[in-house]
């Protein structure tokens, strides 16, 4: 369970981000969007601990994500292509990623071969560097790095970026299959309302920083969605208490 306490984050005078509940269950495929500046990666920075919350704080499982490191063994996240080792292969990454979360080569290879499909004969045993793949073969390297050791929190800022449909429709599916697992809590962000809408069991709508809706997501989720953010109507939906 992720726990957000009277969060914000300032700059200088400007506020990005300010929340001052927010409750995600363990096991929950949770969507977050919003237009850019809307403060979506900025929420997720906070969640892994890369930036500092002006006030307030982020709680992973009980444990205050600013103030210990207790979180990370059962937490992975890729947000973009920072999070890779440019200088490394994919399999040199994977197998270094491997060892930080107490995996062998063997259980990397077997995590791996679950994606030859999602690779489609494009990253692994092709002798190059991550940082000469391209933007869409790094997002998949990074995806599937974040698989590793079994987390039980997984953070993907805008995943379907950069890919081609082919690789979105194959990224969903595999999206929906890690959600699936009860034990398994997805965070993802995405400029796509469709595809969060597919692959998400609730939607949190950020707009200048703020959470501005929080739906389960349904059949006219998409419909609202787009109405919301094209200035409509949005449909008769209730923030329910049971998702803060």
């Amino acid at each position: 369970m992720l726990i957000a306490e009277n969060l914000t984050k300032k700059y200088g005078s400007q506020t990005v981000l300010n929340i001052d509940h927010l409750k995600i269950p363990k096991g929950q495929s949770f969507g977050l969007v919003g237009n850019n500046g809307a403060g979506k990666t900025t929420l997720f920075s906070l969640v892994l601990d890369l930036i500092k919350p002006t006030t307030g704080h982020i709680a992973n499982n009980n444990v205050q994500v600013n103030t210990s490191e207790a979180w990370k063994p059962f937490t992975s996240a890729f947000i973009d292509e920072t999070f890779l080792i440019g200088y490394l292969t994919p399999e040199e990454y994977f197998y270094f990623i491997g060892e930080l979360r107490g995996r062998n080569k063997a259980d990397v290879d077997a995590l791996l071969s679950q994606f030859e499909d999602f690779f489609h004969g494009e990253i692994l045993g092709q002798k190059k560097y991550l940082r000469d793949l391209s933007k869409g073969n790094q997002k998949k390297a990074g995806i599937v790095a974040s698989f590793i050791g079994s987390p039980e929190v997984v953070v993907l800022d805008e995943p379907f970026a950069n890919l081609d449909p082919t690789t979105q429709i194959r990224l969903k599916a595999i999206i929906k299959e890690l959600a699936a697992k009860e034990e398994v809590t997805v965070l993802v962000s995405s400029h796509d309302l469709m595809h969060v809408t597919e692959v998400c069991e609730r939607i949190v709508v950020l707009h200048n920083g703020e959470i501005v809706r929080d739906i389960q997501t349904s059949a006219q989720t998409l419909k609202e969605l787009e109405a919301f953010f094209t200035g409509g109507e949005w449909a008769s939906v209730t923030k329910s208490d049971e998702l803060n």
